[in-house]
């Protein structure tokens, strides 16, 4: 099969595109023919050496495909079966979150990991959708408890993680906030469903959301920037506020007052997904195609594509996603 290594860590120019052994898929396992694969900030982190895979995961990148089964691995009863307890079968169309091996024309995919990609969703759409509806599930709906009505803010509003996030919880009939480094930015994550875009360069966020509020302030926030956010953030969370940490791209270290969190009986949280067991992410994928598959069934939201590339362009899809230009998400197209 064709696929993209990193012989040595660096910038784009290091990708290149190789012939590898077909992978074959083990117990629980199906092997996916790759039509469509995300690319995501962990792929440029994995590329740079700073986010090495797991152990005795493939060194391919790629932590998302969709295609379709053609090969199944062993289990008890013969047949892997998806966490909502589906029996695959060869030829069955799905979307796999994977720990690495996206960025290849095959990709094996723990059962439990796969999902059937929703009616009326392109191969190229439910290549971006895995590793972003994971993410955003798990940590908004799951450990931040997002419900009807509640104030969400979102930061970094235009990203995979952040267009997925104002979506989501304005289908679920949330209040959200964005912010943005540009005006243009702005605008497009009020399009996809926040109720104002926040250009951080130019507003401090935090008045903005006490503002907006009424001085109440938000009740969730999901946050990848950490660092000097961290005490803005919790100023502007509500009584009873939840902040999500699942990023830090603004430093791992922050003073946090802690005054703030007695009085306002604050939730400090955080999570990251590749390291989870299969099991631990077949929950989220039984979450997902309970209570958001409907919702994009009824386009109430979708992947917001900002490009695709052909796999042999993958360089031009890495130099794309560090220009901080990308709304939404890119796509590799590998079939």
């Amino acid at each position: 099969m064709r696929a993209v290594e990193i012989p040595t860590p660096g910038p784009p120019e290091v990708l290149k595109l190789v012939d590898r052994p077909d992978p074959e898929p083990g117990p629980g396992e199906v092997l996916i023919e790759v039509s469509a694969a995300g690319v995501n900030r962990p792929d440029l982190m994995q590329r740079q050496g700073h986010y090495p895979p797991p152990k005795g995961i493939t060194d391919i990148p790629g932590l998302e495909v969709a295609g379709r089964i053609i090969a199944l691995g062993p289990a008890a009863d013969g047949v892997p079966v998806s966490a909502s307890g589906r029996r695959w079968r060869k030829g069955d169309r799905v979307c796999a979150l994977v720990a690495g091996g996206g960025y290849a024309e095959l990709c094996v995919a723990p059962g439990l990991q796969c999902l059937p990609i929703p009616e009326g969703v392109s191969d190229i759409e439910a290549a971006a959708v895995p590793e972003t509806y994971f993410t955003v599930w798990t940590n908004v709906f799951d450990r931040g408890r997002l419900a009807d009505d509640e104030w969400l803010l979102v930061h970094g509003g235009t990203s995979g993680i952040g267009s997925t996030a104002i979506q989501l919880a304005h289908a679920r009939n949330a209040n959200v906030l964005a912010t943005a480094g540009t005006d243009l930015k702005c605008r497009a994550a009020e399009r996809l469903g926040a109720l104002r875009g926040i250009n951080y360069r130019l507003e401090d966020f935090a008045g903005v959301v006490k503002d907006i509020t009424g001085g109440r302030g938000v009740d969730v926030i999901l946050d990848i920037v950490g660092g000097s956010y961290t005490a803005r953030n919790l100023s502007c969370l509500a009584r009873d506020g939840r902040l999500v940490q699942i990023g830090v791209m603004g430093g791992a270290s922050a003073e946090v007052p802690l005054r703030i969190i007695m009085l306002k009986r604050l939730t400090l949280t955080g999570s990251t997904l590749r390291i989870r067991t299969p099991a631990e992410k077949g929950e989220i994928a039984a979450a997902l195609e309970r209570e958001v598959w409907p919702i994009l069934e009824a386009g109430a939201a979708r992947p917001h594509i900002d490009a695709t590339f052909p796999i042999g362009a993958v360089v031009e899809a890495h130099r794309r996603l560090e220009s901080g230009d990308v709304i939404g998400k890119l796509v590799l197209q590998v079939a």
